[in-house]
């Protein structure tokens, strides 16, 4: 055998063995759960990028309808296309652009949608940083003289609708400024007087958001000042004699109306923390109007109609409402305060129903808006309580919420001939809204910056470990964000219960605490700070599929 022969001979054996080597250790290592978890997070990461991908076109498909001169989108696309208005364009369909854009293109993030808001400030601030409804023809407002409830009311559509929500994922940003210059010049003219001090406003929609926003600002900023406003509303509503079940004639158990419900109950979880006298007035107060609500406003499955008279326990309105997360929202938040295992037995009676009797159900006539609300009512308590039937739901409600996206089902396809647009109205941002959450759950609140269309990210919770699967169709250099307990770290609330509109929280970091990363594909592990996960790992990724194990080290090690 000569030289040649020998070095050919000993390159084969040596590649036979390597071939016969069988899995690395990590691999081993790997229990039957952990493959099934693994399967689940692959599977995850598709609709994740289905779910970012739809809300992409959204962003981009209604960013060409926008005003040439100004770059603000219209009201809606079928009518009032010469407006841009704060109750609806600021607070529906804007903030969920914002938020699109700050997961999946920081370049728009960071330019357009910035202008926008610096437009916005300019043209529609009326009276101080109140906005009103701005005239791309006229070049101006669109109505000669200000008129004050209406502005009320758009301000706090869009603070609460569409800021606040941006704030408690985005932390401080020029929209928290922007919410509280708002918010601060709402209660600079707040025109109604009462027995408690001056308040911004008779409506109950109003006056609700008012006691979300307030309850969460005062715990974000630490100022005294918004929660002495709050409790102006709490005295009026629970001391005086516009108590909404012991003196409505009528209460509205969807939007327009149970805002005041869960807002009540917000208060009241502020005040078991920052005015504990307060909260003793309000007990009795709360638990009637919650007990009341329990006798006369459900059906069967437990889910709330539309409306009904408090006083005389008739149903005014018999449509099942698609906010009814809303309203649970106020009950859970008092059981966690006051454990009243009643009001939790109403929620997971509410959430049990909805896989067997609600699927493919007429939510709001129709509506993606409808969908958007269910959905995100459900996803926010699963959340709290993860009813395995509930997730189902989830899964199979968000496939009919998408379908609506898609050109076959638009009725006015042909006039947009745009598959991102969905129903042509400012209802289309709740679409993206309720998408981005069930897309955060499905990643475990894990973000992968840049973002690119053939990007495949899904995790699963096993135990206390984090599994992932980044799957790509070429190499791809980025970087992995891990979300924070928000409710701490950027709302400074003393715990966290369910509210409207909030992306609920999934894996955390915890702060203090070292994360070993395994990377099953290249056999390594690495140690990382929270604070660098809350800041992003770097992660150079080959096409195809990558598994990752997040654990949380034990102190010492």
């Amino acid at each position: 055998m000569n030289k040649l022969q020998l070095y050919i001979t000993i390159i084969f054996v040596s590649c036979l063995l390597l071939s016969c080597k069988g899995p690395s250790k990590n691999q081993i290592e790997l229990t039957t759960e952990q493959k099934k978890a693994f399967e689940q997070a692959h599977a995850n990461g598709i609709l994740v990028n289905e779910g970012f991908e739809r809300c992409r076109h959204f962003v981009k498909d209604w960013l060409a309808h926008s005003d040439p001169k100004t770059g603000l989108i219209p009201r809606n696309l079928n009518s009032s296309t010469d407006i841009w208005n704060a109750k609806d364009a600021a607070a529906d369909n804007y903030p969920f652009m914002v938020l699109t854009t700050a997961i999946t293109d920081q370049e728009l993030f960071q330019g357009r949608m910035i202008e926008m808001l610096e437009n916005e400030t300019r043209l529609t601030s009326r009276i101080d940083r109140l906005p009103d409804t701005y005239s791309f023809g006229k070049k101006g407002f669109d109505s000669p003289k200000a008129d004050l409830e209406s502005i009320m009311f758009g301000a706090s559509e869009y603070i609460k609708d569409g800021l606040l929500p941006l704030t408690e994922w985005l932390g401080e940003s020029p929209w928290s400024t922007r919410m509280i210059g708002i918010l601060d010049d709402m209660w600079k003219h707040a025109p109604v007087e009462t027995d408690y001090g001056n308040i911004v406003s008779t409506n109950i929609e109003v006056n609700g958001e008012m006691l979300q926003v307030l309850s969460r600002v005062y715990w974000m900023t630490g100022e005294q000042k918004y929660l002495d406003w709050a409790i102006r509303l709490g005295d009026y509503y629970l001391l005086g004699n516009h108590h909404p079940t012991r003196d409505f004639s009528g209460l509205r158990l969807r939007d327009h109306g149970c805002e005041i419900v869960s807002g009540l109950c917000e208060l009241y979880v502020t005040t078991s923390f920052a005015a504990s006298q307060k909260k003793e007035e309000y007990e009795p107060h709360i638990h009637e109007m919650l007990d009341r609500i329990l006798e006369v406003g459900r059906n069967e499955d437990g889910l709330f109609y539309d409306a009904v008279n408090p006083q005389t326990g008739a149903i005014t309105k018999d449509r099942i409402a698609d906010n009814f997360g809303y309203t649970f929202n106020g009950f859970y938040s008092v059981y966690q305060i006051d454990s009243v295992e009643a009001y939790r037995a109403a929620t997971l009676k509410g959430l049990a129903a909805l896989n067997d009797g609600y699927r493919n159900f007429d939510w709001e006539s129709g509506s993606s808006d409808g969908y958007a609300d269910a959905i995100e009512g459900a996803l926010n308590l699963y959340a709290r309580e993860p009813v395995a039937s509930t997730a189902t739901w989830i899964d199979s409600e968000t496939q009919v919420m998408w379908s609506m996206q898609d050109s076959s089902h638009q009725a006015n396809a042909s006039q947009w001939r745009s598959s991102g647009v969905i129903e042509g109205w400012h209802g289309d941002g709740n679409f993206a809204r309720t998408t981005i959450m069930y897309c955060l759950w499905k990643t475990q609140g894990v973000t992968a910056y840049p973002w690119r269309s053939d990007l495949q990210i899904g995790a699963v919770m096993e135990n206390d470990d984090l599994l992932m699967s980044i799957t790509l169709e070429k190499d791809w250099d980025g970087v992995l964000k891990f979300d924070t307990p928000r409710h701490q770290t950027i709302m400074h609330m003393p715990f966290d219960w369910p509210r409207i509109n909030q992306f609920p929280e999934w894996f955390t970091s915890k702060k203090d605490g070292n994360y070993k990363l395994i990377d099953y594909r290249e056999e390594r592990e690495r140690t990382f700070s929270d604070r660098q996960l809350r800041e992003g790992i770097p992660l150079l990724l080959h096409k195809g599929v990558n598994q990752f194990i997040l654990k949380k080290q034990k102190p010492g090690l």
